[in-house]
């Protein structure tokens, strides 16, 4: 299994928090939003999958990194975490500024075939 890291929020258990200012990213901004309702993301979340999932490089170029270099996945699940810092001992201890527990499973694996997944796309405009 390997994750989409953002640029600003978290992921990578290890990773040092960045600073970001005066400006917030866009992306990472909106799926901190997502997090708290599903209904806020309805109109990207999808598209933002599909793109995804098509290698698209300027959805790439919005993204940390891209952890599938070759060639786009085949799957792409979104699984909502709650993010805390760990406290002095634990940093010390495993290194991870962040500790995290899975909260729910955000949307199961989806595919370019899974169905209905392009139609709806096609429908907002999103591919033709």
């Amino acid at each position: 299994m390997k994750e989409y890291e953002f640029k600003a929020k978290p992921g990578d258990l290890a990773r040092r928090p960045p600073v970001v200012a005066p400006y917030h990213l866009r992306l990472d901004w909106l799926m901190w939003f997502a997090g708290i309702s599903r209904y806020y993301a309805e109109p990207w979340i999808l598209p933002l999958i599909g793109r995804l999932l098509q290698g698209d490089k300027p959805t790439l170029g919005l993204m940390a990194g891209d952890p599938f270099p070759d060639r786009p996945p085949r799957f792409v699940r979104a699984r909502l975490y709650r993010y805390a810092f760990t406290d002095p001992g634990e940093k010390k201890a495993t290194g991870n500024y962040w500790k995290r527990e899975l909260v729910d499973e955000y949307l199961p694996p989806l595919a370019l075939d899974s169905p209905g997944l392009l139609e709806i796309l096609a429908r907002q405009g999103w591919v033709k």
